[in-house]
């Protein structure tokens, strides 16, 4: 008997946001592994005007912020994956929420995955900290806008894969689904 209903919906949803999550984490680790071992740290190529591949190591949150230490910062990561797991979870099994909404969040979670990734092995597998302290690898840069001097005025921040995961998201989730996440967060 094939599956109808409530319980096929669920399942596709299941495999949608397991989907999301391996493809956006491998896709992420594929790109900064070649950086990382292509490249030296602070080296950059020009593929457009407004376009460089660079490597830098980021050792704090998106774009170069640092409010915490290193491992309450990754502790800080795993637990809020831990909580947007479970949250996942309940947008589909108990709130059956709509499936744009839910791919948002899987988003949110492959990005925030990829970044977990550096912080708990690349310190050790690159060999410059132990686990639970090594930084991210950032790659994208856009200096989209520059003064008459030639410095950039807009975008400076250097950036990968797993940050325009999380930023896109939720970027989507403020201009589309904004009331989804309201009603999930008013339910008891």
């Amino acid at each position: 008997m094939g599956e109808t209903g409530s319980t096929g919906r669920s399942k596709g949803q299941v495999w949608l946001v397991v989907a999301i999550v391996l493809l956006a984490v491998i896709a992420d680790q594929a790109l900064k592994l070649y950086i990382a071992t292509h490249y030296t740290l602070g080296e950059s190529h020009e593929i457009t005007s407004w376009f460089w591949l660079c490597y830098i190591e980021n050792n704090g949150m998106a774009f170069g912020i640092e409010w915490f230490s290193k491992l309450a910062l990754t502790l800080f990561r795993l637990l809020a994956v831990g909580l947007l797991g479970w949250y996942i979870h309940l947008l589909i099994y108990r709130d059956q929420a709509r499936t744009g909404y839910i791919a948002t969040i899987a988003f949110i979670i492959a990005g925030a995955l990829g970044n977990i990734v550096d912080c708990v092995a690349y310190g050790k597998l690159f060999g410059y900290a132990g686990w639970l302290y090594g930084r991210v690898v950032d790659m994208f840069y856009f200096p989209l806008i520059h003064n008459s001097a030639g410095e950039v005025l807009f975008f400076r921040p250097v950036f990968n894969l797993a940050d325009s995961c999380i930023t896109c998201a939720v970027i989507m989730i403020l201009l589309f689904y904004l009331k989804d996440l309201n009603r999930t967060l008013e339910k008891k």
